[in-house]
């Protein structure tokens, strides 16, 4: 009678996909994003700045855009 032998199949099954991204993949953009979203808020020194906030009127934006 033969011992069972232990078999390392720590195989994912092919209908599920394991996908690890590295910290930066996730990072990298939100910092991009609230770097941009802070250019876009900071205080309208330009002479061109006249009007509603540079946040307010991408919230609008969004706004018209999800309400269509």
């Amino acid at each position: 009678m033969s011992a069972p032998t232990h078999t390392r199949s720590h195989r994912p099954s092919p209908d599920r996909v394991d996908i690890r991204l590295p910290w930066w993949a996730v990072v990298l953009p939100a910092l991009a994003f609230a770097a941009l979203l802070l250019v876009m808020a900071g205080p309208g020194q330009a002479a061109a700045s006249a009007g509603e906030p540079g946040v307010g009127q991408v919230v609008i934006q969004i706004q018209q855009t999800l309400s269509r």
